[in-house]
């Protein structure tokens, strides 16, 4: 790292970002020479907005220019609490005086401030759009003909579902005429006959084998030639004859009279119907004739103008066809075409954030344990009323917990319950206790005391109680223990209830003995019995609902410690090992589910929880769970809770001899905050039910006659916000007088208690509150003062005289759990507080004590941290702000930022560090105006930290965890702009210099991280990478935007051309984020530009001479340095694709899926969808255009460039367009497979001669498309080339180039297509065709059959089998069309995007042809409309040499393209609007000079009349009709003999290729020629209807089905035209 060094060394002198840039490249790069990529100085992005402001306020598109208004904004947040009031005591801020606690409490009770970015939800990827219509809401469903059924042949169907439909239908006997036979010995063969009406008018007769149409027609009749029909009885009984034009007859037979005299009505109205029309037609045509002669005298006859005079109405709709009504008609409807891409349809949202939630309390696995009673088998009605329903004969009492087996610890709090019933609840009354806690047990008084709003006798008897189980699994178990009035051994008290020989006697005996106890000692417990059941059925927290306790065991006094207990379950489910004593009784406690809405509930500390009713009675409390130490079940800290639970373990007092009588001893515990005589307890201590709620004492369990009792006693205290060294518990032991009987203890009632010794603890210990097992020593006296004697670190002697039980030996054992959000027991985390506290009091700072402490901090615990997270984050920004003299604080306090960051995320809680960020973190406003800002000296110590060579461990976790850093910049930033006001300042004011460079110092300070240690850190590298790109874009919006890009430029240009795939990954990375900014438009500043004035003049002089139409001299349309410069980002990221596409495919696959997610996020974005902002926006993707010509070779492949010779530079248009060879061969730019790219020419061309008759067709490709790369290291310098030098491209990066080219031709502007069509070569002109003939054969639809087929051999196929991407060559055999379908399946393939990772159902399936149907259609149109514009505005060129060049031959090409490519059913409509127009504009290219163009077009359109799609028959037959017209009227009406002898040999070449199939679709066809010809008027008046197309005089049987055409050609011949 000592070449880093040498650039480090420098960061704080300003003035040195020349010098710094190139100290970066030499420590990145070394002495290794690498090409770099080219560096271009972006604008001065402030500068040239402010000079150009009235140009961009007086742009109508502004919005498009301009950063909206108040984009940031501060909004304060209300914070969230599920109760009713806050959880914070009102006094609380004013009580606290320890630094720690006033942070805690002032985090718990303040408001989320929050930074909002008003368009924010722009900023991300296409996915976080908040448009939701990615998906159209009804997908069109097209109709192809690939789809139809083989099994329905249209050749019937068609002919029966048209305009008039069936118009009769039955069996008839059909005569086989044959001329060798005699009239009398015809055989009939029965068929059955469909009368059927064409959508002409005219009528047909077909005969099938069956009823059923869907097989091929044996035969048809078209009855406009059949002028008469007559019965023939001699012939066949019910037979009649069809006498048609030519003498020729058809025979058929009914088989019923009744059957035959139906038919022969039907036909002869049709005959007569047909003779009134052919009249009329003769008619018409004599006047037509006279109409003609008049006119022809004039001026010629426009051919539409002919068609207006037509009477058929396709014809004269036809004839009112033009451009502007079928671009409106090809507007209706459309779609967009990322609609139907697979990454939209896809969906993905995996790689999107969650949206952040502020922090909240952890919704442990929450359960409602409900207590409905306990009973035992000794039952008395002590009730004297005679209805007293029998209870159980003395007080019981309960206390829940959650015990973890398998953990062997306790998980809850203590849930104590009363189901006592009234009358036994009477029997305690007399206790002193309870008759203080319950004077007014039924209803409630005036002046009751309320607890958060609450009247305290509502909370004395609750009986439900919700638990919390942060761990669940099969080893929890719900324990209840019962205990019972203090009476004596627990043998003693249980034999009753198991031995009871007289249960009546028995039950009254124990019943009155027990009325005397609890007169006596009612406020004393003993242990009685215990039961338990699991609640859980597995892990995932299942509840155990139909669960039962077990049965109630005798509490054995030997075994009463947590410990025992745990040890008792653990056998619990081996019933066989333990003998434990039943007692008698059940115990009804359920556990239920929580009800969605559980109304009037309190948390531990009584605070209701909404909802909550006031007044009811029926309350549920929460039961504090003791969460596990595991840092995964920690969350941090949202409300204030203080509890202390202290659990009294076990006195050893076998052994003392101070006191005469301490056998039955209870422990009474109180909380003191003085050791003075007069003293009082403090009432902080949660009672048990039926008393008061707080208490200021509390009582353990008796044993009997134990002089070593141990306790299982959970005592919890509510803690005082402040703490003080005087606070302490204190125990007192007491021997209780159990005797009843003897009359001496009735009259000493005062000596039931009898004190025999006294502990105390004080509760702080260095300030922290001191926790876990702690052994004490005994007293036997409390004299004042007596805190003092427990202090054994004073050498003082002690002052009070305490007598020691035992010799000071630590006789009781008591154990401390702390659940408290307000202290801490962590000793550094309180170290550093009170360290911090010391220096807000104004005490002198000790040099280097705080870094001490900040040192100190990285040993704290995990738990500690996570709990109290917000609090320890807030202290270290503001120690980070406040401290900034010293830079060793600044850059340690980064590194415990950094500790506890990287803690959080090796615990997966990095979701609270974004909580704390988002809603939690406010930076800290400097003390002084000298003082700096947190982002200041945050981004300092980055950037000293990563300078650090020493310490790469901190390096590498502050690189990795970057996001934290960079987010807390950004919302510094953001605060410091709004709270300061300094929004409203011009950007270049709003922060300082200093800062500026701060911020370049930190970028140089990454870029060796990434550039070079890539390989060492991959994820270090790629997360800070990712960081730092969020961050600049957040920069974008507050900051100089100049500078940003400088910035930018400085980061881009530290990566190579040679790098490795990862560093490319990262650029593009970073690239994709950035360009993802909400205004991004804005940013590039999609405006004109003015060009320098010589570079001006020098455009209009080459372009101007060419055209006369006005150049439009500023229009950016290529990667210059210009365009680079005005539009930074766009252009940059266009120039790392072009750059990205001359390597790997892995390279160009990320640098094409940037751009293309990029261009679907503009398209769907809802604050740009008019027309107007979509093509500014489209305008500025313009120079993609030339990058796809640039790669040309490798989007099209071999056969697909067409040119006629090499063509220099220099050459001009009409030189070009004039410079045509010989039209039976056509020149091509190919790709040698072998060679590379075979013989290159001067100009960078490689030619080869191809036969006239290829066709659109792509080189085989494999999926790893660098197979036939010539060297990775062979990069051109240039990106501007003829030729590329790497293989071709994939088969999906290809179609989404395409897609990102078809959206920007299809949104930019007409004017912005022509001026940007007229400044470039003559050959980019064609290759601009080529690029939309490419498209329609990659988009083409490949039917439902062959997706499935493509899905099935995916799903077959092995891993790495290369996936081919060729197109289908044009084969005139069988064998080479089976060929060309597989080549076609395979290149299917890419295009494909079902999950594979399942089997795919039917539904998949059409939903996938569904999605490519509307692909293509979309498709189709757009290049319609773009071949529409095209030849427009070059219709003279296209006219040279009478239509025969090649800018005539490529735009002819692309519309025989759509014929070839199989259309749906809509856009084959408009192609044939498109024809129709075409043949209309250029005539001359049809009709003179070679037949080029007019026999390929008939091949074509015969092909269509075959189609199984009545449609585009109908529309097929019309054109080939209209092409003939064309014909007729381009020859001044004299013939139409080119068109006539081009269809004759496209129908010979259609049978040699066995592509005309469907005979009488066919006929079908002919005969809708013919019928256009009888209603064309112009037409007859050169020619009799009836023999124009004598079409009808032929019999059209499945047997020949030619033999009409070749009729119909021999008249034509012998007649003449």
């Amino acid at each position: 790292m000592a070449e880093v060094r040498k650039f480090t060394k420098r960061l704080s002198k300003p003035g040195t970002a020349a010098e710094l840039r190139q100290s970066v490249s030499e420590a990145v790069r070394g002495s290794v020479l690498l090409e770099k990529t080219k560096v271009v100085e972006p604008l001065d992005y402030e500068n040239v907005v402010l000079q150009r402001k009235a140009q961009i306020y007086s742009d109508p598109l502004r919005d498009l220019l301009m950063f909206p208004m108040e984009d940031v904004s501060i909004s304060v947040i209300g914070r969230q609490q599920r109760t009713v009031q806050s959880t914070v005591p009102e006094d609380a801020q004013r009580k606290a005086q320890s630094l720690f606690v006033k942070e805690c409490i002032k985090t718990y009770h303040s408001d989320w401030h929050v930074v909002n970015y008003k368009y924010e939800e722009y900023s991300g990827d296409f996915r976080m759009l908040p448009c939701k219509s990615f998906r159209p809401e009804k997908i069109p469903n097209h109709v192809f003909e690939i789809d139809e059924d083989v099994e329905k042949d249209e050749d019937s169907s068609s002919l029966c579902s048209q305009k008039g439909g069936i118009i009769k239908q039955g069996w008839l006997y059909k005569a086989n005429v044959n001329s060798t036979i005699t009239v009398t010995m015809k055989v009939f063969k029965r068929r059955y006959f469909y009368l059927t009406q064409l959508p002409d008018g005219s009528y047909i007769l077909n005969s099938y084998k069956d009823e059923k149409i869907s097989k091929e027609s044996k035969g048809c009749i078209f009855l406009d030639a059949c002028i008469d029909v007559v019965q023939c009885p001699k012939m066949r009984r019910y037979a009649f004859e069809l006498k048609m034009l030519d003498k020729y007859s058809h025979y058929l037979a009914a088989e019923s009279e009744q059957e035959m005299e139906e038919w022969l009505v039907t036909l002869k109205k049709i005959i007569q119907i047909n003779t009134e029309s052919l009249v009329q037609e003769r008619k018409d045509t004599v006047e037509a004739a006279q109409d003609d002669d008049s006119s022809s005298q004039g001026k010629s006859e426009n051919i539409l103008e002919s068609l207006e005079r037509s009477m058929h109405p396709e014809l004269m709709k036809y004839g009112r066809e033009t451009e502007q009504l079928n671009k409106l008609s090809r507007n209706d409807g459309r779609q967009n075409l990322f609609s139907f891409d697979a990454e939209v349809q896809r969906l993905d949202f995996s790689g999107i954030e969650p949206d952040v939630k502020p922090f909240e309390e952890k919704c442990s696995r929450r359960f409602l344990v409900n207590c409905h009673d306990l009973t035992f088998n000794l039952q008395d009605p002590i009730c004297h009323r005679a209805e007293g329903s029998p209870t159980n004969v003395e007080p019981f009492f309960i206390s829940l917990a959650l015990f973890d087996v398998k953990n062997n610890c306790k998980i809850s709090a203590d849930f104590h319950v009363d189901l006592n019933p009234p009358s036994v609840r009477e029997m305690l009354l007399g206790s002193s206790t309870q008759a203080a806690g319950d004077s007014h047990p039924k209803g409630t008084s005036t002046n009751e005391h309320l607890i958060h709003g609450i009247a305290e006798s509502h909370l004395r008897y609750i009986k439900q109680g919700v638990f919390s189980v942060a761990n669940p699994h099969v080893e929890i178990f719900l324990v209840a223990r019962v205990e019972k009035v203090l009476q004596g051994s627990i043998t003693h008290c249980v034999d009753p209830y198991i031995k009871n020989s007289d249960p009546v006697k028995t039950a009254q005996k124990v019943h009155k003995l027990a009325k005397q106890v609890c007169s006596r000692l009612g406020q004393y417990r003993m242990p009685f019995a215990w039961a338990a059941r699991p609640v859980f059925k597995d892990s995932q927290g299942t509840l155990d609902l139909d669960g039962k306790f077990s049965p109630l065991y005798k509490q054995d006094s030997g075994k009463l410690s947590s410990e025992d207990l745990l040890k008792l379950l653990a056998e619990f489910r081996k019933p066989e090992k333990t003998k434990l004593q039943v007692i008698p009784g059940h115990l009804n406690i359920t556990i239920e589910c929580i009800p969605l809405e559980l109304s009037n509930c309190v948390t531990a500390s009584y605070i209701p929880i909404k909802p909550f009713e006031k007044g009811h009675e029926n309350i549920t409390v929460e039961v504090e769970e003791f969460v596990p130490e595991a840092a995964k079940y920690r969350y941090p800290f949202t409300i204030y809770k203080n509890h202390l639970y202290v659990y009294p373990l076990h006195l050893k007092y076998d052994s003392q001899k101070t006191f005469a009588k301490a056998r039955n001893i209870v422990v009474c515990m109180e909380f003191k905050d003085s050791d003075e005589a007069d003293a009082q307890a403090l009432k902080c201590i949660y009672g048990k039910p039926g008393g008061p709620l707080l208490t200021a004492n509390a009582y353990a369990v008796v044993l009997h006659h134990n002089q070593s009792p141990e306790f299982y006693d959970e005592i919890k205290i509510e803690l005082p916000i402040h703490l003080h060294q005087k606070h302490h518990l204190l125990f007192t032991f007491y021997h209780v007088s159990c005797e009843i009987n003897t009359k001496a203890s009735m009259k000493k009632q005062d000596a039931i208690e009898t004190p025999v010794g006294f502990a105390w603890l004080p509760l702080l210990k260095d300030g922290r509150i001191i926790t876990f097992e702690q052994h004490l020593p005994v007293s036997a006296n409390l004299p004042p003062g007596y805190l003092s004697s427990g202090d054994t670190e004073s050498r003082k002697p002690p002052s009070v005289d305490v007598k020691w039980v035992d010799g000071s030996k630590p006789l009781l054992k008591i154990r401390i759990h702390l659940e408290s959000t307000i202290y801490t027991q962590d000793l550094h985390l309180h170290k550093f507080f009170q360290y911090c506290q010391l220096v807000q009091a104004g005490a002198k700072e000790v040099p280097g004590e705080l870094v001490k402490y900040l040192k100190c901090l990285h040993a704290m615990e995990i738990q500690v941290m996570i709990q109290f997270l917000p609090v320890i984050l807030t202290q270290l920004f503001r120690v980070l702000t406040d401290v900034s003299q010293e830079d060793e604080v600044a850059v340690n306090c980064t590194m415990v930022l950094l500790h506890i960051v990287s803690k959080c995320h090796e615990e997966g809680l990095d979701h609270y560090l974004r909580s704390f960020i988002k809603y939690g973190f406010r930076a800290e406003k400097p003390s002084t105006s000298q003082a700096k800002t947190t982002h200041d000296i945050l981004a300092v110590a980055m950037a000293t930290v990563l300078k650090q060579s020493a310490d790469f461990l901190a390096i590498n976790k502050l690189l990795k965890y970057s996001w934290f850093f960079f987010e807390a910049l950004a919302k510094s930033m953001a605060m410091y702009l709004l709270e300061e006001n300094k929004i409203k300042l011009p950007r270049v004011q709003r922060f300082p210099d200093s800062y500026h460079h701060v911020l370049h110092s930190l970028l140089l300070a990454i870029i060796p991280h990434v550039t070079i240690r890539y390989s060492e850190i991959p994820e270090e590298s790629r997360n800070v990478n990712f960081s730092l790109a969020n961050f600049l874009k957040r920069c974008l919006t507050f900051m100089d935007r100049g500078f940003i890009f400088n910035l930018i430029n400085d980061y881009i240009s530290g990566f190579s051309r040679k790098d490795p795939k990862i560093l490319v990954e990262f650029k593009f990375e970073f690239l994709q984020t950035i360009c993802n900014h909400e205004h991004y438009i804005p940013l590039n500043l999609p405006m004109t530009f003015a060009r320098p004035k010589l570079q001006r003049v020098q455009d209009f002089f080459s372009f101007a001479v060419e055209r006369f139409t006005s150049v439009d001299v500023n229009l950016e349309y290529n990667l210059t340095d210009e365009y680079c410069r005005h539009h930074f980002l766009v252009g940059m990221l266009l120039r790392e694709t072009a750059l990205a596409l001359q390597d790997n495919y892995d390279i160009r696959l990320t640098a094409i899926t940037v751009l293309k997610n990029l261009l679907i996020k503009h398209a769907f974005d809802n604050r740009y969808q008019h027309k107007n902002q979509q093509a500014k926006i489209a305008q500025l993707y313009l120079p993609l255009v030339a990058l796809l010509l640039e790669n040309i070779q490798r989007v099209a492949g071999r056969d697909t460039l067409y040119s006629c010779t090499a063509v220099s530079n220099s050459a001009s248009r009409d030189e070009f367009l004039h410079n045509f060879t010989s039209p039976s061969n056509r020149s091509s730019l190919i790709v040698e497979k072998d060679t590379g790219y075979g013989t290159a020419l001067p100009n960078g061309h490689s030619m080869k001669r191809e036969d006239s008759k290829g066709s659109l067709s792509s080189e085989g490709a494999t999926s790893s498309p660098d197979q036939y790369n010539t060297g990775e290291n062979s990069r051109r310098s240039s990106t501007r080339s003829n030729v590329s030098h790497h293989s071709r491209l994939d088969q999906y990066e290809i179609r989404s180039l395409l897609m990102c080219y078809l959206y920007v031709i299809k949104m930019v502007s007409e004017d912005t297509l022509l001026t940007y069509w007229n400044k470039i070569s003559p050959q980019e002109l064609i290759n601009v065709l080529v690029l939309l003939e490419v498209c329609l054969f990659h988009f083409r639809y490949a039917g439902k059959r062959n997706i499935a087929r493509v899905h099935d051999a995916w799903l077959s196929k092995p891993v790495g089998v290369d996936r081919k991407s060729q197109t289908m060559p044009a084969l005139r055999s069988r064998a080479g069309l089976m060929q060309a379908r597989l080549q076609h399946l395979s290149s299917l393939e890419s295009s494909f995007t079902l999950n594979h990772n399942a089997g795919t159902s039917e539904a998949d399936i059409v939903h996938q042809a569904l999605l490519e149907g509307n692909t293509a259609t979309e498709v189709s149109l757009t290049v319609l409309d773009t071949i529409s514009v095209f030849t427009q505005c070059f219709k003279n060129q296209l006219l040279n040499n009478d239509g025969h060049n090649p800018l005539m031959k490529k735009v002819f090409d692309i519309h025989l393209a759509f014929l070839k490519n199989g259309q749906s059913e809509v856009a084959l409509k408009h192609v044939f609007a498109s024809l129709r127009a075409f043949i209309s504009k250029f005539s001359s290219a049809f009709f003179k000079g070679r037949v080029t163009m007019c026999a390929a077009l008939c091949y074509e359109v015969l092909k269509c009349c075959t189609s199984k799609l009545a449609s585009t028959r109908n529309e097929a037959s019309a054109l080939l009709y209209l092409l003939m017209r064309n014909n007729f009227e381009f020859t001044k009406r004299k013939t139409f003999l080119r068109t006539h002898l081009q269809i004759i040999i496209a129908v010979s070449q259609l049978i040699a290729d066995v592509a005309l199939n469907g005979g009488s679709r066919f006929q079908e066809s002919l005969f809708i020629i013919n019928n256009f010809a009888n209603s064309d008027r112009p037409m007859k008046i050169c020619f009799v209807p009836g023999n124009c197309f004598p079409l009808r005089s032929q019999r059209f049987d499945q047997e020949n089905p030619y033999r009409a055409y070749g009729y119909c050609s021999n008249e034509r011949t012998r007649k003449g035209p």
